[in-house]
């Protein structure tokens, strides 16, 4: 399993931290977040030290289906109901300064990274209304927007909704110049924040500021970001001989499809889910059907995953980590946004260390929170959290390791313990705890990705239990 943009990574390897004991600035986490920050900290002078668990641009940002967009499916008609047209106006003209951001950078460095503009659509089967409700709350903050009923899909749609001159590109070419001059060290696990001190497995780093740009946030407390936050997967395939579409097209149902062109390839996504409810698999079997029946002469040439934090009330965290942390600043919460909201946390946070703010910082603040817009979501994850840490205690699975198949995986009960068994297709087997290490749910195995993922805040690991997503930083401890 590898993503479209794999081939074009060209970052060369960077050796882990050691001889290094202080910063100016600190940022964990080297994926686009992590690159961008310190790349606009060293654009303001200041030099940033990036350090990584593993190697750079290996997580989620080598998954995005990298589009830079302002249309973050339908979002506009809610931010106006439940924070205001001033509050709308401000996320809508972030995420502008973003894609604008995204250009010059591009042009003025002439960097060769397939960088194109294209209209963005959101679409609706059977929905007008709400995609009719968007197009006004759209419209009424400034964004050239229109309502159309046809588009290049081959298919009939109720009614789409047009932003015009959105862009996409090759996320992993664009990195490549990016990181070139970066301090960067790799197979560096931060392991805990004190006071203005990172604690790693290879040292101590002390710093003016810190930058989490984990994806999921690390330090549990205070912060408390697990109780904001689910994570979804969502699986995507690229298929040649298949139709060179104009534009990025999204369903605005959660589930739905996804489009895009890049080259003359079809990047098809979509069939998403929180983590840790895919224990049957069949994720890319449903784009492959759909592909076919869609594109019967099309080739599948990648396949791949990806992972997304869902905040509570849609918007990203964005800025002071907490109010007991002043001098750490956070970004997480992208809501499968991930290229423009990177590149907002670049701007907020690099802003914030040099003195620079900007009127659109409240909105993506991590102490905005606001109990009424997010209780229906807190409640959902709140349940699923508890539901699946009681699990782990009491439900006592009845399988044994001979019911176990080949190929498949499952919950066993050995010399008292549970243990989490996958067996491969030739019949070895390998066994880890079920009991997540972050905060002790209890994991689900996943039968597209062969790992175990945690459903409360969507840790995972591989079958042999190595850590793949945070928030964990520990791995999944094997059994006996």
């Amino acid at each position: 399993m590898k993503s479209i943009w794999s081939e074009s990574y060209n970052i060369k390897s960077k050796g882990e931290l050691k001889d290094v004991n202080e910063a100016e600035v600190i940022i964990i986490g080297g994926g686009i977040t992590g690159l961008l920050t310190a790349y606009m900290l060293k654009e303001k002078g200041v030099e940033a030290v990036i350090i990584d668990r593993g190697k750079v641009l290996q997580g989620n940002t080598i998954n995005t289906t990298a589009k830079i967009t302002i249309q973050h499916n339908i979002i506009y008609d809610k931010l106006i109901k439940e924070f205001g047209k001033e509050n709308a106006s401000r996320y809508a003209l972030a995420n502008k300064l973003a894609l604008e951001n995204y250009e010059e950078i591009i042009k003025k460095n002439n960097i060769d990274c397939e960088f194109e503009i294209e209209d963005a659509y959101v679409y609706t089967l059977d929905n007008s209304k709400k995609i009719e409700d968007e197009y006004e709350a759209a419209i009424s903050i400034g964004i050239d927007a229109e309502l159309v009923d046809n588009i290049e899909l081959p298919f009939s749609i109720k009614k789409a909704l047009k932003f015009k001159n959105q862009a996409n590109f090759n996320p992993i070419k664009f990195l490549n110049f990016i990181a070139k001059d970066l301090t960067i060290y790799e197979n560096t696990t931060a392991l805990d924040i004190k006071n203005d001190v990172v604690i790693t497995d290879k040292g101590r780093i002390k710093a003016k500021s810190i930058v989490v740009a984990t994806h999921f946030p690390i330090i549990n407390v205070p912060g408390y970001y697990f109780l904001r936050m689910h994570q979804e997967r969502e699986y995507v395939i690229a298929l040649k001989n298949a139709q060179i579409l104009n534009g990025m097209y999204i369903d605005e149902k959660d589930g739905g499809y996804s489009f895009r062109r890049y080259k003359d390839y079809l990047i098809l996504g979509g069939v998403s889910a929180r983590t840790g409810d895919n224990q049957e698999g069949g994720a890319w079997d449903k784009l492959r059907e759909l592909a076919k029946k869609l594109y019967p002469e099309s080739i599948e040439e990648y396949h791949w995953s990806a992972q997304d934090c869902i905040t509570s009330d849609g918007i990203p965290f964005i800025g002071v980590y907490s109010k007991d942390m002043p001098n750490v600043y956070v970004a997480t919460g992208f809501n499968k946004w991930g290229m423009t909201s990177s590149m907002v946390s670049s701007i907020i946070i690099s802003g914030m260390i040099t003195g620079k703010e900007y009127d659109f910082n409240e909105i993506f603040s991590p102490s905005r929170f606001d109990m009424t817009a997010s209780i229906k979501n807190l409640a959902k994850d709140g349940f699923e959290t508890t539901y699946n840490f009681i699990a782990q205690k009491i439900r006592i699975p009845m399988e044994t390791i001979d019911n176990i198949k080949n190929g498949e995986a499952g919950i066993i009960t050995y010399e008292g313990n549970k243990v989490g068994v996958y067996k491969t297709k030739e019949g070895r087997a390998y066994t880890v705890s079920t009991k997540c290490p972050h905060l002790g749910c209890e994991v689900k195995w996943n039968a597209d990705d062969l790992s175990w993922d945690c459903p409360c805040h969507g840790s995972r690991f591989d079958y042999r239990g190595n850590f793949l997503d945070s928030p964990a930083i520990k791995e999944l401890k094997y059994e006996k």
